[in-house]
């Protein structure tokens, strides 16, 4: 596995490096963010698997790194920071970040985010479970599919609209950009809205990995996926167990 990786101090690099090394990966190293955008650029030599990405670097913001990374190639990224606060952790992943982790760090967690971000795989529109069933059996209040499940391209579920081939998804008609793990975390719920996902199932739903570690990552998605939808109800914690999507009632 190729990595990437933009860190401006030669000691820390050097020894995460010859670390990763160990582990059978393949790294470069950037000192700049500006030497990182040109080693991603087509011409720039072999393609990367993943890139860590330190934020405190020298010539440029790493947030803004970041974006202009994401508006050249859809490799991941993993943010590399000191910074424990979780507003700056949503603002990277809004910036299309797909994971964090947070110095100090253990190596055992670094590598097993490396290798969750390398085998996520998006959501398959066919893949999607049908609606839970509400009162009466039939589907819950609010929702609406415009395909029969198992064949839907489209779910209505009271002022979100999400077109799943394209990824495209509105809030009373205006579009929300959303990252991709924003888009398959909604997309797992609002298969079977008012249907409680574990924590556990939607990891190894989304992230594809059992590893516990990506609980914390789980949080910060679904509150930045909240304030996106502007009706942060619609997505309800149920206190130990998980998750679950609420379509609001109609008037």
């Amino acid at each position: 596995m190729r990595l990437l990786l933009v860190e401006d101090d030669d000691r820390v690099a050097a020894a995460v490096s010859a670390l990763l090394g160990k582990h059978g990966f393949d790294v470069r190293h950037a000192r700049s963010g500006e030497e990182a955008i040109q080693a991603l650029l087509p011409d720039g030599g072999p393609s990367f698997d993943c890139v860590l990405l330190d934020l405190g670097l020298p010539d440029q913001d790493g947030f803004e790194v970041c974006s202009r990374i994401r508006r050249r190639t859809a490799t991941p990224v993993i943010m590399v920071t000191a910074r424990a606060d979780v507003r700056s952790r949503i603002h990277g992943l809004n910036l299309g970040a797909d994971d964090y982790i947070v110095k100090p760090y253990d190596t055992g967690e670094l590598i097993a985010r490396i290798h969750a971000v390398s085998r996520r795989l998006p959501l398959s529109p066919a893949g999607l479970a049908p609606p839970g069933p509400g009162p009466g059996g039939g589907p819950a209040a609010g929702a609406q599919t415009a395909e029969p499940a198992g064949q839907r391209t489209r779910l209505l579920l009271g002022p979100i609209a999400i077109e799943l081939p394209s990824r495209r998804v509105t809030v009373d008609g205006d579009p929300i950009v959303l990252t991709r793990k924003e888009f398959d975390l909604l997309a797992l719920l609002a298969g079977r809205p008012g249907v409680v996902f574990r924590r556990e199932q939607i990891i190894s739903e989304v992230w594809r990995t059992a590893w516990e570690g990506t609980g914390r990552t789980l949080e910060v998605h679904v509150a930045s996926l909240r304030s996106k939808l502007r009706t942060p109800a619609m997505i309800e914690t149920v206190r130990g167990v998980g998750y679950r999507l609420v379509v609001p009632s109609a008037g």
